[in-house]
C-alpha cells in the first residue's frame, strides 16, 4: 500500500507518512509531522511541524492543524476547521520587535479516538476533545469536551451526547437519567452523572 501524494502537494522530506495515506492538491505537511496509515489529507490542508496524526484520520479541505496538536486514530476534521496553538497571539513583543520562537509558549490540543470536529470550527489551545465527541460546525471550543460529548456554539457548550455512529443520544425514561440510547442503532450508553449536569 503506497502513499499517494498529488504533484501539487508540498510534503517535507522530514515528515513521516504512513502506508495507504492519500495527500491531495496543494496540501502542505511540514517537517517532523507524523501522519499515520490510511489517512486522507484533502485539498489545501496545512499540517504544521511536529503535528502527530494517527491512523485512518480524515482532514477535509483547507483545514489548518498547528504545531502542538495530536489527532488520535479515526479522527475527522471538517473543512476550514482551525486547531490553534497560541492563547496570547501577538506579532510583536512589548518593545515592538517581531516575535521569535522563544517569545511564546505553544498550547496543546488533543483530539481523541473517533472524535469529529465540524466544518469551520475553531479549537483553542490547551483543550482535549474526548473519544467519539462531536464539535458542531462553526463552534469555538475553549474548554475540554467529554467523551461522546456534543458541543455547539460560540463559545461551544455541551448540548448532549452522541453515539459512536454519530447520532445524538436520547435519555431512557426508565432510568435515573444516566442511561442513554442511540435512536439509529439502539446502542445503550451509561453517561456519568457529573457529565450530564
Amino acid at each position: 500500500m503506497k502513499v499517494m501524494i498529488h504533484p501539487t502537494a508540498e510534503v517535507s522530506p522530514q515528515a513521516e507518512i504512513g502506508e495507504g495515506t492519500k495527500i491531495w492538491h496543494q496540501a502542505q505537511i511540514r517537517e517532523g509531522a507524523r501522519v499515520g496509515r490510511n489517512c486522507i489529507i484533502s485539498k489545501g490542508v496545512y499540517i504544521d511541524f511536529d503535528v502527530v496524526i494517527g491512523d485512518r484520520v480524515k482532514i477535509q479541505n483547507r483545514a489548518s492543524i498547528y504545531h502542538g496538536t495530536t489527532l488520535e486514530d479515526g479522527v475527522f476534521i471538517g473543512p476550514h476547521a482551525c486547531l490553534t496553538n497560541d492563547k496570547i497571539p501577538r506579532a510583536i513583543t512589548p518593545s515592538g520587535e517581531l516575535k521569535a520562537d522563544a517569545d511564546w509558549e505553544v498550547g496543546r490540543i488533543v483530539v481523541k479516538y473517533g472524535a469529529s470536529v465540524g466544518a469551520g470550527a475553531v479549537v483553542l489551545p490547551d483543550v482535549t476533545i474526548g473519544r467519539f465527541a462531536m464539535v458542531g460546525a462553526g463552534a469555538v471550543v475553549t474548554r475540554d469536551v467529554p467523551d461522546y460529548g456534543l458541543v455547539m456554539g460560540n463559545p461551544a457548550r455541551l448540548k448532549g451526547f452522541v453515539c459512536r455512529c454519530g447520532y445524538k443520544l436520547i435519555k431512557e425514561e426508565s432510568t435515573d437519567g444516566t442511561e442513554m440510547r442511540c435512536p439509529a442503532c439502539n446502542a445503550i450508553y451509561s453517561i456519568p452523572r457529573e457529565s450530564t449536569g
